[in-house]
This record gives C-alpha cells, structure tokens and sequence, in this order.
C-alpha cells in the first residue's frame, strides 16, 4: 500500500528533514499515528518527504509550528476517517474479487491480500479522485470565506444558522434489529442526508451515527436543508422518524468543526421536536421571510445551558 520500503528510523528523519526527533515526532502524532520505537527503522521516503516539505513551510514562515501541527491533525484525522470508509465500503467485494480469482485458479497458491487488492485496484485512481475533491472544496471554502469578508482579526467567526438532524428513538431501534440492519439504516441517513445539505448550499460537519450536524449561510437555505431531511428521512416508512433544530448566531470554525452557542442550542432544540417536526430559536425565526413561513412560540421551558428558553416551531405557509 505504501510504494515503498520502510528503512529509516524517527533520529534519521529528522536528521534527513532538516528538523529534530521532537517536532517530527509531534508531526507524526500529528497525523494520528502512535510514535514507533527510536531505533526501529520504521519510516519510508516518502515520511521523510512529508516531515521535509513541512518543515520548509515553517522556516519559510508561512506556517508556524503551531499551524502547520493543527492543519496536520486535520488532514490526520480526515485520512483517517475516510481510509476507514473507504476500506469498510470496499471489503465486501473486494472478498469476492479475491475468491473469484482463486476459484479461476483452481485454489492454487496464496489469496491475494486485501491490501494487495485495494493497490492494484482502486488505490491510484481513489487518490486521483481525493485530490479532485479536496481542490474542488478548497476553492468553495476559499469563496465562502471571502463571501463573508473575513479578516484575521475575526478569529475564523462568522454567522450561520446551524441544524442538527436527529432520529427518533434510535436506542431502542438498535435493540430490536440486527448489526447489518443498522449499518444500512446508519448509512442511508447519512448519504441522505449529505445530498440534502448539499444540493441546498450547505455543509455537513459531522454525522455521529444517529444524527447529522449541518451548517448554512443563512436560515432560509437551513429551512429548505431541514425540510428536505424531513421529506427523505421522516416521510419513508422504512426509516425511524426525525426531528431537527435550527440556531444562528455566532460559530467560530476550527479544523472543520464549528464551536459556539448556536451549535449548542441547535442540539438542544431537537429534544423538545416532536417527530418529523422543525424546532428553531428566535433568532433564526426573526430572520425567515414572514411571507414564506409561519412561526409560532411554544411555551417557555429550560433548556441546559440557556436557562428559561421560547422555542419556537415552524412550517411553510
């Protein structure tokens, strides 16, 4: 899987990147991976030319350490997040492949391995792929971010109205069916769920099994992304019911995810939902087009964190 041959231990990276054992090995935690014994020859080339190209990024001053450490762990956790996916959603054919082959010869000889698979096959073409994307991604956060007029001054704060997507009763339907069942149920809310959001202008941060975490530049693309969750979620028969909460206000955006008290009354707001309902904070209703949509304050109720809280429900007119 990785092209290369693994020769060089953690003193002699450092001694090739031009950089020391600490911060290489603060790069290699970085990227997710546990830190391998001093004096195992453990690191390939190519290791060596990732630590090198960071370490000319930092004394050009482009990054400093700090920067380059936490863009590291972004890309560190993302890779290892989607090399996951990846393998989970290619094993089960990848198993046939292997079994066709060795059936065409007759049994003869070792079964070809899953990695040995995953590189002949789909590796090169996959990577082709993922730097397509990422570039594609890079130049609509590139936009939204000028869209938005921010400076550095503003710490990566914005204002975006955040959903949180949340089906019903999900404990207690694990308990009823099997495994397999409920990764299929798992996966299909998830895709479902990224279309929606996608095809409406905004962006999916996390999906945490039996919910979705969602942002949008304002509350109308919002009310469009959680009314569509609705219609593709709450209204088949197949699947669990939902419900959804909507908050605007000020996130701060780091290493992909969003912070901020929205983010936390969004969560919050899908308790007091009923099922196949949209909750929303005043701020976001005060926001909606009066014309478009009809909103209506339930009564008020504490809310962890935010004390005395009017949620306040919605519905298209």
């Amino acid at each position: 899987m990785l092209g290369d041959t693994s020769k060089w231990t953690a003193d002699e990276v450092a001694e090739r990147s031009g950089t020391s054992p600490e911060q290489t090995k603060r790069i290699w935690r970085a990227l997710g991976f546990p830190e391998p014994e001093s004096d195992r020859p453990y690191f390939t080339d190519s290791d060596v030319e990732a630590v090198a190209l960071l370490n000319r990024l930092i004394e050009s001053g482009i990054f400093t350490l700090d920067t380059a450490l936490n863009l590291t762990r972004g890309v560190g956790q993302t890779m290892s997040r989607l090399a996951d996916w990846e393998v989970a959603t290619l094993s089960p054919r990848l198993e046939e492949v292997a079994a066709e082959r060795a059936a065409a010869d007759g049994g003869e000889g070792a079964r070809i391995s899953l990695a040995a698979l995953l590189a002949e096959t789909v590796a090169e073409d996959f990577e082709k792929l993922m730097m397509h994307a990422w570039r594609r991604h890079l130049a609509v956060a590139v936009s939204r971010m000028e869209a938005l007029e921010l400076t550095s001054d503003t710490q990566s704060s914005m204002e975006l109205t955040v959903g949180f997507a949340d089906l019903v009763q999900f404990t207690a339907l694990t308990n009823e069916i099997g495994e397999i069942r409920i990764g299929d149920l798992v996966e299909v809310f998830e895709s479902r769920c990224h279309d929606v959001v996608s095809r409406n202008r905004g962006r999916v941060i996390k999906s945490l099994g039996d919910s979705v975490l969602f942002v949008a530049l304002e509350p109308v693309a919002a009310m469009e992304i959680a009314e569509g969750i609705v219609s593709v979620i709450g209204r088949d028969a197949r699947m669990p019911d939902v419900r959804i909460g909507l908050a605007t206000g000020s996130v701060v955006n780091r290493m992909g995810d969003v912070f901020g008290p929205p983010v936390n009354m969004a969560a919050r707001l899908t308790a007091v939902a009923r099922k196949n309902r949209i909750i929303i904070d005043q701020h976001t209703a005060d926001l909606l087009p009066a014309d478009r949509w009809e909103t209506r304050p339930m009564p008020a109720r504490p809310v962890r964190g935010f004390g005395l809280v009017e949620p306040i429900t919605v519905r298209r007119r």
